[in-house]
């Protein structure tokens, strides 16, 4: 008699553990009441971490709540640059800074040759009134003079030269 009562003792024990599996796989946590739930699917959203108890497995990582997720809704202050957009920042900066640099060389060069042209016009303007005999080489390589009419045509033309150098 020993052993049918040992044995149904075990074959009870063998089912309450068979019939437990199933609750390990489920959650345990402390609802907004104080008390004690246990369910085979996650906790709802506005129960806070410290009040779960138990998770059906270790290797089950669960999700975060929805509500801990960011929404699309939700606008976040101001994006910190990632740093490929900063390098880029800073190199479209440099190549502005080197474009303005050229500019202004370029703008330097250009009126350090108006002010030799003006400097030059200026003192053919004034060898051409002081009256002098001037001469001027042909296309042949000829040299002739200068008479009134060719002085004056050549007048007008440094005085354009004049003009367009010595502007400020």
């Amino acid at each position: 008699m020993r052993y049918k009562t040992a044995f149904k003792l075990i074959t009870q024990l063998l089912l309450a553990a068979v019939g437990t599996v199933p609750a390990f796989a489920q959650w345990q946590w402390l609802d907004k009441d104080g008390r004690q739930v246990f369910s085979d699917q996650s906790p709802p959203a506005d129960i806070k971490e410290k009040d779960i108890v138990r998770r059906p497995t270790a290797r089950a990582v669960p999700l975060p709540p929805p509500a801990a997720l960011p929404s699309a809704t939700s606008s976040p202050a101001a994006p910190k640059p990632v740093p490929k957009e900063t390098e880029l920042q800073a190199r479209k900066k440099q190549v502005e800074k080197d474009e303005a640099a050229k500019k202004k060389a370029e703008d330097d060069k250009q009126a350090k040759l108006r002010e030799d042209n003006c400097t030059q016009a200026k003192s053919a303007m004034a060898t051409l009134q002081s009256g002098v005999r001037m001469a001027v080489t042909n296309a042949a390589g000829e040299r002739e003079v200068m008479d009134d009419t060719k002085r004056a045509v050549e007048a007008q033309r440094i005085k354009d030269a004049l003009d367009s150098s010595c502007k400020k």
